[in-house]
């Protein structure tokens, strides 16, 4: 997994895109990302719909390579670490959590995340409605309560479309920034790409595995 970077400086603090779908915010040494949908392809499942089992997987292996890349201590998740019911993926995320002893997990609640407060006891994770860390509130929807405040948030699952010559398009991840927000592309793999939405004068940071692109 090749990880490519660039940095932003906003409120004179240094944020360091990835094009892994997560922020890494050098003063904190946290990773903040947004909509891991965990327990998305189990619910999938039990209700018959044939979803390959190993996207999971795969999305907890890019974490653990975000992780031990930039030694980070803390990850601060901006809503929708869960999906739906507590479910089979639960086991296998507690499964891997046990492999980094001193990682924090702050979930800022998104709308998917109706676990039990026992589950997040158990996998010993910090729930808020929302999180206020000078310069920043992270939150999981940016509002219009949030004007006052730069948001770092999620939910919107953000991509752009790019037109090529003839029919050809291609839709890829991105990063929205503003004056006022940045709204971070969702983490999982398994989620789609919404290009129709974009606040008012911002610019995308979309990215494939090779580059980083400001559009």
């Amino acid at each position: 997994m090749k990880i490519i970077t660039e940095n932003i400086t906003i409120n004179n603090e240094v944020l360091t895109l990835t094009n892994h779908r997560a922020i890494y915010w050098q003063r904190e040494n946290a990773l903040i990302l947004s909509d891991i949908h965990i327990g998305k392809t189990a619910h999938f499942r039990r209700n018959g719909i044939p979803v390959p089992d190993d996207i999971l997987q795969k999305d907890l292996e890019r974490l653990q390579k975000l992780i031990l890349h930039f030694k980070a201590k803390t990850l601060l998740i901006v809503g929708d670490l869960f999906h739906a019911e507590t479910n089979v993926d639960m086991t296998t995320f507690k499964k891997w959590l046990s492999q980094f002893e001193d990682l924090k997990l702050v979930l800022i609640k998104g709308n998917h995340d109706r676990q039990s407060k026992k589950l997040m006891t158990d996998l010993q994770i910090e729930v808020e409605k929302e999180l206020n860390l000078e310069p920043f509130t992270l939150v999981h929807e940016h509002l219009k309560c949030h004007s006052e405040v730069f948001t770092i948030s999620g939910h919107t699952h953000p991509g752009v479309l790019i037109k090529g010559k003839g029919k050809q398009k291609l839709k890829l991840p991105c990063y929205q920034i503003s004056a006022d927000q940045i709204i971070l592309p969702a983490f999982s793999l398994f989620t789609g790409l919404n290009t129709a939405s974009q606040p008012k004068d911002s610019v995308c940071y979309a990215f494939t595995d090779e580059s980083i692109v400001k559009f």
